[in-house]
């Protein structure tokens, strides 16, 4: 089967599965939470300043930065989707390396950051620190739990980062203006925001198709280790 295939079948797959698990939504935040750090860190490294994120219980959020106009708007616009397609296509290589723990530190460490530098607003604050807490408990007591906790959260980052995607195309085609980043982009640049929108969701494919091919590859070593011990 083709591979692009196999990977919008297991995206949609995994997004149908996932709704099954009790409280799933609340986890749907994670994605929210690793774009809009995206957003905050590039504006750190352009020397802007974050003024405060925004996290909402509808997986929404916003950052407020103080930042030059230009070119550095522009970078900051285009730092969130990507950023979420990446750290969702780090945590499938961490899981193929078996360093699955070092997933869940980075992204509790991003939860701390978020927490005390950044959030404000109840939920926000309310859920950053059930996550941290969460994972500090799954890190080392039940290696299998681990796991399977460690999984379910790769595999929701990841469809997340796709659906964000899909939606901003849908949001830039039936209200441009309402596009989020693709809408801020627009503003800044001459090109629609169609365009960056479409180019968010291939960024995310390409992260997603590369992402599954380390969760295949590591479930082929642990399948063979299986056997020869048998």
């Amino acid at each position: 089967m083709n591979k692009w295939l196999t990977t919008l079948l297991i995206l949609a797959g995994s997004a149908l599965l996932t709704r099954w698990i009790p409280f799933s939504s609340l986890f749907r935040n994670l994605d929210t939470m690793v774009h809009e750090f995206g957003h905050a860190l590039a504006t750190l490294l352009l020397s802007g300043r974050v003024l405060r994120v925004e996290l909402y219980m509808n997986h929404s959020g916003v950052t407020y930065s103080a930042i030059q106009a230009g070119g550095k708007a522009i970078v900051l616009s285009l730092a969130g989707y990507p950023f979420a397609s990446l750290f969702a296509l780090l945590l499938f290589y961490l899981y193929r390396k078996g360093q699955q723990n070092w997933g869940l530190i980075l992204s509790s460490a991003i939860a701390i950051m978020m927490l005390l530098l950044y959030v404000r607003g109840s939920f926000g604050m309310i859920w950053l620190a059930g996550f941290i807490l969460l994972n500090l408990l799954m890190l080392f007591p039940w290696k299998k739990a681990s796991r399977y906790y460690y999984l379910f959260l790769a595999f929701l980052t990841l469809e997340e980062s796709v659906m964000g995607t899909l939606y901003l195309v849908y949001a830039a085609v039936t209200s441009p203006s309402r596009a989020g980043d693709a809408a801020n982009l627009a503003r800044l640049t001459p090109v629609p925001a169609l365009f960056w929108a479409l180019l968010f969701l291939m960024i995310s494919l390409v992260c997603a198709k590369l992402a599954l091919q380390q969760f295949f590859t590591r479930e082929r070593v642990r399948s063979n280790t299986v056997k020869a011990t048998r």
